[in-house]
């Protein structure tokens, strides 16, 4: 079985046949994580972008665990001047929007995001894992049109969308945007974590409500793995 674990903001680990697969490994100096990064082994470690909150430990975990990387080709290249060699890094250089590289077959297509950075531009990534099971995870994004053709092109079961507003979408856009994706699951991320943002997600809950959308919540607590089914 594939299972998710939420370690607070946007950070998460998936597991699938024995593999393992960090998203935005934000550990240390993360408020909502329960777990370090020293704690914590992959095979695979994704980032959307390069702000701290996101790329976090990702170098450090590759170093400790030999993982290989998964970013946009200028993260990637920033990432190789910090130490990290070229046979860690997917693609050897990183890939770009549009592109779908495979890894121990597992299938990540890089997608945009509505964002701001400093290295490339801002990604998400639509995760294929072996059995076929679909993950969106969006990074820091506000809501675009686009997210309609990911619900036409890919059959999604799992999206997890940032719902904390201010610096990215709020409630209301996630909601929409889980409609736009026709995702079977949602996963609500990058809340509670900073003052600034939402601390609960009531707002998000109640405009999935608006749009008959409420059974495709799924809440999840910091540090406890689930299950994830068709």
């Amino acid at each position: 079985m594939n299972t998710l674990t939420w370690h607070g903001h946007s950070a998460f680990a998936i597991t699938s046949q024995n593999l393992s697969i960090l998203i935005d490994p934000w550990f240390d100096g993360n408020p909502s994580a329960k777990a370090t990064a020293e704690s914590i082994n992959a095979d695979l470690v994704l980032v959307t972008h390069d702000h701290g909150d996101h790329v976090g430990q990702a170098l450090e975990i590759c170093k400790r665990t030999g993982a290989t990387l998964g970013c946009i080709v200028e993260l990637a290249a920033k990432l190789k001047s910090q130490g990290l060699p070229d046979s860690q890094i997917l693609n050897g250089i990183g890939f770009n929007i549009g592109g779908t590289v495979t890894h121990q077959g597992i299938a990540v297509t890089m997608v945009q995001a509505t964002h701001s950075c400093e290295s490339g531009v801002p990604t998400g990534f639509i995760i294929r894992l072996p059995d076929g099971y679909t993950i969106y995870h969006s990074g820091d994004t506000g809501i675009f049109s686009s997210m309609a053709m990911w619900g036409k092109l890919y059959k999604i079961d799992l999206a997890l969308l940032p719902i904390g507003g201010v610096f990215t979408m709020d409630g209301a856009q996630a909601a929409y945007a889980t409609m736009m994706l026709r995702c079977k699951k949602v996963i609500p991320m990058h809340w509670g974590t900073f003052p600034a943002l939402a601390q609960n997600v009531d707002a998000f809950k109640k405009e999935l409500d608006k749009l008959d959308l409420g059974d495709a919540l799924m809440q999840v607590e910091v540090g406890v793995p689930v299950g994830l089914v068709d």
